[in-house]
């Protein structure tokens, strides 16, 4: 999809690509609208104020507005009154990555890793005959356990 978009097609905030059809556009305007998509709106009555084309009582009323507006149809209807060179002129923030999980083999691998390490160290330990070491290396492998098991519980 390298170049400009075709005349066809509707980019949406959620920037997915969807081909025009009857009703798309009130689709797409009843779609919710995310905080970040809020977030962008108050950036662009920021820059409306900066400039001079809200008054500062316009400026706190249309962020309310925006800040409890739930679709792109609402946001749409706050931004209704700057001018579209200014909407253009905003820097497009990427979205957010969601934060990667571990997957099951890697929390299992992780698991067995920390069981032998556990079984090393307290062989050890117990070689040593140093109770504060035993006692340092069941709270360590206590934790280790816990971490591990928690790994295995939150992937997917």
């Amino acid at each position: 999809m390298a170049g400009s978009p075709r005349p066809d097609t509707l980019w949406i905030q959620v920037e997915a690509l969807v081909r025009q059809e009857p009703g798309a556009q009130a689709a797409a305007a009843a779609l919710r609208a995310s905080r970040a998509d809020r977030e962008r709106v108050i950036g662009l009555l920021k820059a409306a104020f900066v400039e001079g084309r809200l008054a500062r009582d316009e400026f706190d009323t249309l962020v309310g507005q925006a800040l409890t507006s739930r679709t792109y149809a609402e946001l749409a209807g706050v931004t209704a009154g700057i001018p579209a060179g200014l909407i253009g002129a905003l820097p497009h923030r990427p979205a957010a990555r969601a934060r990667g999980r571990v997957s099951m083999n890697t929390a299992v691998t992780g698991g067995a890793c920390v069981v032998v390490a556990a079984n090393m160290g307290m062989m050890a330990a117990v070689l040593i005959g140093n109770p504060v070491a035993v006692i340092l290396v069941a709270v360590f492998t206590v934790i280790g356990v816990i971490l591990a098991i928690r790994a295995m519980i939150v992937a997917p």
